[in-house]
């Protein structure tokens, strides 16, 4: 397999194969993140990604393949012909596939149908990927995230219309001390709203070079202690109202691990936030040199 730069995937798809068909990110303009930074987006060629998968497909004659990600960070912007191109050469090529997850913002879902989105279905798409990162429009517009309140609902629901698990990712910490209430309260209706099938808390962290980072360096930002990102996970988690939903905040990035079906362990989970808030005892938390974004 062949990898060019960094390569991210989210937490549960530790024990996929991760076939990179997109280079970097086509959005690109996050004011927190540093992921791509001067590196420009592409789309791998023909031939590029048809390699990958053969060699894919070698493996698993001997080595069944469950899971794939499609990577880089937001794989479905691809045009659709030419996605569902790679997905019937990943039917072809390799043997066992049971799902294919991959990265989606919303412009990238938006530009899809849902009858799209059910054709990538039925090609093996199994769940989508889309940061959400915060549920209130000053936020969003102040981190050039791309997108509001509005057109996120819309695309996260056009997910889950088409039939396809929809994990939705939302970012701690992203309004800092000033904005952290607002922040945690429109995160929490914003996940309501959408009702993805699974939640993933991660927490902010700031990195020089970026703007944010800019921001933070000139005063200008100001990030929430240790506990004031528990209490944004507290707040979200209890304003939230989901039908059926898998919480977790198992990221690298967060203080404290938390794995919870919702609604049936919301209060039991809020309760055991506020606990450790109480008790106000890091030892209980992961360690700040082993938090990683």
């Amino acid at each position: 397999m062949k990898y060019e730069g960094n390569i991210y995937r989210p937490p549960s798809e530790a024990y996929s194969l991760l076939i990179q068909v997109t280079v970097s990110c086509s959005h690109n303009r996050c004011t927190f993140c540093n992921a791509y930074k001067g590196v420009k987006f592409r789309i791998k060629s023909r031939e590029e990604i048809l390699e990958d998968i053969i060699e894919a497909g070698r493996y698993s004659l001997h080595h069944p393949i469950r899971k794939i990600f499609l990577c880089d960070g937001d794989a479905l912007i691809i045009p659709q012909k030419r996605l569902v191109e790679i997905f019937e050469q990943i039917r072809q090529h390799i043997r066992g596939v049971e799902r294919v997850g991959i990265f989606g913002n919303v412009k990238s879902i938006l530009r899809k149908s849902v009858d799209e989105l059910k054709v990538l279905k039925e090609l093996g798409l199994g769940i989508v990927y889309l940061g959400v990162e915060s549920g209130n429009d000053a936020i969003l517009q102040a981190t050039c995230k791309g997108t509001t309140y509005e057109r996120t609902v819309e695309a996260g629901r056009r997910v889950k219309d088409a039939g396809i698990a929809l994990s939705a990712m939302v970012l701690l910490g992203l309004g800092g001390v000033e904005k952290s209430t607002d922040h945690a309260l429109d995160t929490a209706r914003i996940l309501t709203a959408i009702d993805p099938d699974y939640a993933g808390a991660l927490t902010l962290m700031v990195y020089p070079g970026t703007p944010l980072g800019d921001e933070y360096e000139a005063g200008r930002f100001t990030i929430p202690d240790t506990f004031g990102f528990l209490r944004e996970l507290g707040v979200i988690i209890a304003n939230s109202n989901f039908t059926n939903c898998f919480f977790t905040s198992n990221h690298a990035s967060n203080y404290l691990p938390i794995r919870a079906r919702m609604p049936e362990q919301k209060e039991e989970t809020v309760a055991a936030i506020q606990r450790v808030i109480q008790e106000a005892d890091k030892k209980k938390l992961r360690p700040e040199y082993l938090r990683a974004f």
